[in-house]
């Protein structure tokens, strides 16, 4: 039997803090906001962030997002965001998000995965020790596999590199996950992102940075598309490891501008 009490619904503004040069919700705030619906999710289950770091010296981390987009809301539109966990796999969980317009319509549904680690040592926590359900999870909305990412990027799929300033850090005093996705966003110039729509993305955080580190950033076009107009792989490293990988899938013309554009590096 479904517990309704894990399902966290919530309406949701789309402000001008939310929107990109699409004057709709942006991509990478798309996620902030699918972020922050399962925060609210979480807290009202008892088991955020707070709570953990309180009382089990433990915070959550979020590996993985998959998101899909039917459309985009506009500015100034109320969108209804329903958040809730699917499934609780003992070292992980997975929670979906789906986004709602006024109609009632399903225009964006989203899979996060997310884990918890230890403060004292950073190694993963069953989630069996912890005040986290283990039952009655909702049915899945949006249940697609996570992709394996090519990790042989050459040093000519090098787009360009960025410093990790202050501005980029938050509570855990490393690189907030939002601003990876806008840093791998930069391999699109604006007039692309505003002719094309994006269909789907998935990012996965696979490491950490500090402030003064150095992030290169590579870029790659997959030869075989699928369904999708364009898929693009971004991957991003820090001396010889990988932080954070990314693959944005592009499936048409923007009702804005169908006009061609040119390509990004």
């Amino acid at each position: 039997m479904v517990d309704e009490s894990l399902i966290f619904e919530t309406k949701r503004n789309i402000s001008s803090a939310f929107i990109d040069s699409s004057v709709r919700l942006g991509i990478a705030q798309a996620v902030l906001m699918t972020q922050d619906n399962l925060t609210e999710c979480f807290g009202a289950m008892k088991c955020d962030g707070v709570v953990y770091r309180q009382e089990h010296n433990a915070f959550w981390v979020f590996t993985k997002t998959k998101m899909h987009f039917e459309r985009r809301p506009d500015w100034r539109d109320v969108v209804t965001v329903r958040t809730f966990p699917v499934d609780n796999a003992g070292m992980r969980t997975h929670v979906n998000t789906a986004f709602f317009d006024a109609s009632g319509t399903q225009i964006i549904s989203a899979n996060q995965e997310a884990c918890v680690l230890s403060l004292a040592n950073h190694r993963p926590l069953r989630l069996s020790d912890l005040p986290y359900p283990k039952e009655g999870f909702p049915p899945a909305v949006f249940g697609e596999p996570f992709e394996r990412f090519p990790a042989d990027f050459r040093e000519e799929e090098r787009a360009f590199e960025q410093v990790v300033r202050s501005c980029h850090i938050d509570m855990s005093s490393h690189m907030n996950n939002i601003e990876y996705i806008k840093l791998a966003l930069c391999v699109f110039p604006d007039d692309y992102l505003r002719s094309h729509e994006l269909s789907d993305l998935e990012v996965h955080y696979t490491g950490e940075s500090k402030e003064g580190q150095t992030l290169a950033v590579y870029c790659r076009d997959a030869a075989d598309c699928g369904r999708f107009a364009r898929k693009t792989f971004v991957h991003i490293r820090e001396g010889g490891r990988c932080v954070f990988e990314s693959c944005f899938c592009f499936s048409r013309c923007s009702r804005f501008d169908c006009r061609s554009s040119r390509r990004a590096p």
